[in-house]
């Protein structure tokens, strides 16, 4: 059911507030730190997890798929409440790490783009499922 989808969302978004809080105790931070992130790893590797393992059904997966697409804007809205006005004014720190950041971004993917030789990918053999599926070659 697309509900089971919500609560794994709920879930995951709770462990994610949680460890994000935890973290920002640990740095002396009174903020979360990384919450929303957090949380949406927690999402990915669950989905996967699940849908190797089979506990996620049809319906299942249209529900995280749908509320694991609306976390971008959750993330858009979650940072324009912070005050990054406030955050340059104290220091000199959040240019830098933004700065590292994009550095940094840009580095690994030049390197990436870089040892990738160009070759596709090998061809996936279809699932049983997908198999059955198909349609008889002579039939109509």
């Amino acid at each position: 059911m697309i509900i089971y989808g919500v609560a794994l969302l709920a879930v995951c978004t709770l462990a994610g507030v949680i460890v994000g809080d935890f973290l920002g105790v640990l740095l002396g931070v009174k903020s979360n730190v990384g919450g929303v992130g957090i949380a949406m790893i927690l999402l990915i590797c669950a989905r996967l997890y699940m849908h190797r393992n089979g506990g996620m059904s049809k319906e299942c997966e249209f529900g995280v798929g749908f509320w694991g697409a609306m976390y971008i804007p959750v993330v858009v809205a979650m940072a324009a409440q912070q005050n990054v006005v406030t955050a340059l004014h104290g220091g000199p720190v959040a240019l830098l790490a933004a700065v590292g950041a994009v550095l940094v971004c840009g580095a690994t993917i030049a390197l990436i783009s870089r040892s990738h030789r160009g070759e596709p990918l090998p061809a996936l053999e279809p699932t049983p499922e997908a198999r059955a599926q198909v349609a008889p070659a002579g039939g109509r």
